[in-house]
């Protein structure tokens, strides 16, 4: 517990240091709500709901995954170009820890860009949060979960972080399409609402619509919830076959 305290504290002061990621990392998905929040204010989408509620949850899911993702997966690389995980290997302190260090990282950094994002929606463009919006807090920690899994895979594939970058862009900006966090999924053809099941940034995008929309019932965000579960643990199972300590090995 001690070690782990002190990993979490020590990676917690180095993502502060980073002003260019913390200012990415909050700013960014803030840009892409205001341009939709401005551009189709007061329209709706199809079943009545409006489209600030709609959109809101979306970028929300997608700027929290697309930060858990490239938090994790660029950590990783540093961590094993630089050979700190070959040390950490050689030290008492199992990488799990390590690891684990990381994610409360990428949880509380969510957590907070959640809070922040939420307050400017409903201060400047009229978000409207249903009675069952505390549902969305399950959803936010098992979309991080998922999408932090996934960055284990990207920082264990990638080497340098020209590669973290265009591995994570490629996953991540088309799936802000076909997931339907950007762009009503019904309006989709039926194949690519097919495919789309296949994104875990669905998933996440739905529960937290669901959950502040008060859409689809108490039920639908914790089913939602089950299938990011599943989505981590294929990530989780893949990054652990194609764990390298080293780029040397």
């Amino acid at each position: 517990m001690n070690a782990y305290t002190a990993v979490t504290r020590a990676s917690y002061l180095a993502y502060l240091r980073d002003r260019t990621s913390v200012i990415f990392t909050f700013a960014f998905p803030l840009v892409f709500l205001i341009v939709f929040g401005m551009i189709f204010q007061g329209q709706a989408v199809d079943g009545g709901l409006s489209y600030i509620n709609y959109i809101a949850p979306g970028v929300l899911s997608w700027g929290i995954g697309n930060a858990a993702l490239f938090g994790v997966a660029f950590t990783l690389m540093h961590w094993r170009r630089d050979d700190l995980l070959r040390l950490i290997w050689r030290t008492p302190t199992p990488l799990p820890t390590v690891l684990g260090a990381r994610y409360a990282v990428a949880l509380g950094t969510g957590l907070v860009q959640a809070v922040l994002f939420t307050a400017v929606a409903l201060a400047a463009f009229g978000l409207h949060l249903s009675g069952s919006w505390p549902l969305a807090l399950p959803v936010l920690v098992f979309g991080i979960t998922a999408f932090a899994a996934l960055g284990l895979v990207v920082g264990t594939l990638a080497n340098t972080p020209e590669a973290v970058a265009a591995i994570a862009n490629c996953v991540m900006v088309p799936m802000a399409f076909l997931s339907g966090a950007f762009y009503p999924i019904d309006l989709m053809p039926g194949w690519l609402q097919g495919l789309s099941r296949a994104l875990p940034l669905r998933y996440f995008d739905e529960g937290v619509t669901d959950a502040v929309g008060g859409r689809g019932g108490i039920a639908m965000p914790f089913l939602d919830c089950a299938a990011l579960t599943g989505f981590t643990l294929v990530f989780a199972l893949i990054a652990a076959k194609t764990f390298r300590w080293s780029n040397r090995n």
